[in-house]
């Protein structure tokens, strides 16, 4: 994607620069950078120390070089001369450049220097597109252009060659905070990097910011959704956790600066459609209060406490009200109850849909109005360089908005950028010296290997299949996913830049099964439409293992697209059925990558196919990540994957798409039998639990569970297990799940052996949202123990565990 970039001349003025925004520039100093400068998420995470010799990890790209100086007098500069000249460039004695006095104090001094016309066009300057980005310099107050709208959900997108991880929806799957945690943390320090790069050569512009649109946190409520591969899943308990685990992670854990900042989206009630039955740019999602709060609204929630700067108001309305013009949700929720002291951004074009889409006000002076008057902060236009925020001094002059609520509004903003660094000196920011070198560093390519395979998850392995242990004669790859090095990293606008010489795909990897090799895509595309039934036949006739590589593309899911149905799309299953007829009775491995479930009930009852595993988008490690899994690589690569939602049986359990009602969605909400649950997921080997034991036969409202259960490993092969506790309500006229996740760890056993697991079911886990607000109330409670859901038709072989627990009293929470 081609955008113009700002660039700062000595001035303070700014000017186009014609610059792709996927080309990274490349350093030609020499110079040092010293990870350790960061701290661990887990032990797991190694520090790195790099030491720079004019090559970098990237030196197989090419980039251009840029010569000219950087937004700073005299030219190019060290960092100390740099600091020295920016803290006296226009504005030496101002207090917001005064590193000793408190962030309040000096946010309250720069906004209090600030026009209304220079707060308006900061405010109105969120991105996206080269007319709209960055937010301009100040050139009086030395204050440089910033970009705010950067993608980072699981590496960084658009923005040049960076390290590529697998799709969040296969993070979810993971069932694994750690894993996301340290995803995270390596693409904040792949922003930053970058971030360093532009700003060191004056380029500022969409992308190239440390203010991330991420992440998603929705709730994956209809099946159908375009977006659900961006999401974590169905179950708020889970989107939470991982959410949470992905703002500290992105963020960092410096005690004054931070990595880079976290946005978390769509707020709220967005879950589709995207145009299927009718677009989401007008779409009013009609939501009871108990459904609201009860599934939409938690995952906000938990990043809010987890520090996330940001969030982004979404595109629809809600009961009637735009989410960006949305008093009740912005400033009543968010600010009032829930303490947050962030920016809110809104959705590309969002404001200006309030009134061309939604119909809710006339124009954008009102527009602008309702929008800061509810708790926007910024806006993100489509490159309309007379958006609704350009309005915001007309509605002051029309007494629609008051000047102190401009003024509190560009706080934040400010706020923000402070705590990034960008008004200290480099010297006291120890995230300044990350550069280039970490991009796909070894560090990075192992996590994202590493997170490929524990994403993957085994759907079925008939008569224990898998693992493979022997080399085949003839190994034959088919399908239209087999070879195709974009499409295993998912819609394109979502991802990384897809890099070649980092990439393997599918047939890549699965060429060490066998001494000769057969390939045949069959399909003239993902849609397959067009389908080469001879092909198939004649690569698979042959041999002595078929590995069949099926699944969607951003044309059947993606932002902007919802899937009509879960079927595989086109002739996709035709090909598998003319798999199993041609190839002569030799097993046959079907490999999805895919987000939406997908209907792939012929494969789960045909004896034929040997094994199923849904990778969704793994990434530039699919093919490596697909051979270590498949074959056990090591005696610790058993799949263990949980799918983190439920793929329907029949079609018509799905209620329509525009119904907001969570009855019948999710095994939260659900009794209909799936063809597979949410929490399923098969292994090499097989567990069984035993001397489940509580704290407390009896507790207090509002006092936490606290349990344990033995844990054993009852094969000979060293696996990862995902120990999950459910608790359902005894009293059935509380208006609570059905079912509820409220405890989860992925946890290694080795074969054989045995661990104790302590677990915890917090208070808020126990709540229920009643008319006056989140309550604990008094009765029974049973808890649910195991690997998997209980009392689930397909299911994998080991036991569920469960006990009851009265709770005693009744504790009100927040109200929302």
């Amino acid at each position: 994607m081609c955008v113009a970039c700002y660039r700062s001349d000595n001035s303070g003025k700014t000017t186009t620069h014609s610059k792709a925004a996927d080309i990274d520039i490349k350093r030609t100093e020499t110079g040092g950078s010293n990870d350790n400068t960061d701290v661990k998420v887990s032990d797991t995470y190694s520090k790195r120390a790099h030491t720079r010799t004019g090559k970098t990890e990237d030196d197989d790209v090419t980039y251009d070089t840029v010569r000219e100086d950087p937004p700073f007098p005299n030219g190019r500069l060290t960092n100390s001369k740099r600091d020295a000249n920016v803290l006296n460039f226009h504005s030496a004695d101002y207090p917001f450049r005064n590193v000793s006095l408190p962030w309040a104090t000096r946010v309250d001094n720069l906004v209090s220097l600030l026009t209304l016309e220079e707060i308006q066009l900061q405010m109105a300057r969120g991105g996206h597109g080269a007319d709209v980005s960055p937010a301009p310099p100040i050139p009086r107050l030395g204050v440089g252009p910033y970009s705010w709208n950067t993608e980072c959900l699981r590496g960084v997108v658009n923005a040049g060659p960076a390290t590529s991880f697998p799709q969040a929806l296969g993070l979810a799957a993971t069932f694994s905070a750690d894993v996301v945690g340290r995803v995270a943390r390596a693409t904040g320090r792949e922003v930053r990097a970058k971030y360093n790069n532009y700003t060191r050569h004056g380029l500022y512009g969409d992308h190239m910011g440390l203010s991330c649109f991420s992440p998603v946190v929705n709730i994956m409520r209809d099946p159908r959704w375009g977006r659900n591969q961006e999401t974590y899943g169905e179950d708020p308990y889970l989107t939470s956790t991982l959410a949470t685990s992905f703002v500290h992670g992105l963020q960092g854990n410096h005690s004054r600066y931070v990595l880079a900042n976290a946005g978390c989206k769509h707020f709220d009630v967005h879950g589709g459609p995207e145009d299927i039955p009718q677009s989401r740019f007008s779409f009013n999602a009609q939501v009871s209060e108990l459904d609201w709060h009860q599934t939409f609204l938690p995952a906000f929630k938990a990043c809010v406490d987890a520090g996330t700067y940001s969030v982004m108001c979404s595109y629809n309305s809600i009961n009637g009200v735009p989410a960006c013009a949305n008093h009740k949700l912005l400033t009543e929720i968010l600010r009032d109850t829930w303490g947050f002291t962030g920016y809110v951004v809104s959705d590309q074009s969002a404001l200006e849909r309030i009134v061309t889409d939604h119909h809710y006000v006339n124009d954008y002076v009102t527009a602008a109005a309702d929008a800061i008057n509810a708790g926007v902060n910024i806006e993100v236009s489509k490159n309309n360089v007379n958006g609704v925020f350009m309005q915001l001094v007309p509605a002051m002059q029309k007494d629609l908005v008051q000047e102190e609520t401009i003024r509190k509004r560009a706080k934040p903003l400010f706020h923000t950028r402070m705590r990034l660094g960008e008004f200290d000196p480099a010297s006291m920011n120890p995230y300044s010296t990350l550069d280039l070198s970490i991009i796909q560093s070894p560090a990075h390519q192992a996590l994202t290997l590493e997170a490929a395979m524990k994403s993957f998850v085994l759907l079925k392995n008939k008569d224990g299949f898998l693992p493979i242990i022997e080399k085949f004669a003839v190994v034959s790859v088919v399908g239209p996913m087999s070879n195709n090095a974009s499409i295993i990293y998912g819609p394109e606008n979502k991802s990384p830049t897809v890099n070649v010489t980092a990439t393997v795909t599918p047939l890549e990897g699965l060429r060490q099964l066998g001494l000769t090799v057969t390939h045949a895509e069959g399909c003239d595309d993902v849609s397959c439409q067009g389908y080469d039934a001879q092909g198939i036949k004649t690569a698979v006739e042959k041999a002595d293992i078929v590995l069949v590589c099926l699944g969607t593309g951003q044309l059947q899911e993606n932002e902007g697209h919802d899937r009509a149905d879960l079927e595989l799309p086109g002739q996709q299953l035709q090909l598998l059925q003319d798999t199993v007829t041609f190839s002569n009775g030799a097993p046959v491995v079907l490999l999805l990558f895919n987000a939406c479930p997908l209907n792939v009930t012929w494969a789960a009852q045909n004896p034929s196919v040997s094994a199923i595993m849904e990778c969704w988008f793994p990434a530039q490690s699919t093919g490596t990540a697909l051979l270590h899994v498949l074959t056990n690589e090591g005696g610790t690569s058993s799949p263990a994957g949980r799918l983190p939602s439920t793929w329907p049986l029949l079609a018509d359990q799905i209620p329509n798409m525009v119904n907001y009602s969570m009855s019948g969605r999710t095994y939260r909400y659900s009794n209909a039998p799936a063809l597979y649950p949410f929490g399923f997921g098969l292994s090499y080997t097989t567990f069984w639990y035993s001397e489940l034991s509580l704290s407390n036969q009896t507790i207090r409202a509002g006092q936490p569970l606290q349990g344990s259960v033995v844990l054993r490993n009852s094969g000979k092969v060293t696996c990862d297990e995902v120990v999950q506790v459910y608790i359902r309500w005894n009293d059935q006229s509380l208006p609570a799940p059905t079912l509820q996740l409220a405890w989860f760890d992925r946890v290694t056993v080795t074969g054989g052996t045995s661990q104790k697991i302590q677990f915890t079911v917090t208070r808020q886990s126990m709540a229920v949202w009643l008319v006056q607000g989140w309550t604990i109330s008094p009765g029974s409670v049973t808890v649910y123990v195991g690997g998997q859901q209980p009392g689930q038709i397909t299911s994998v072989p080991s036991n569920v565990l469960s006990q009851d627990f009265v709770i005693t009293g009744l504790q009100h929470l927040d109200k929302y």
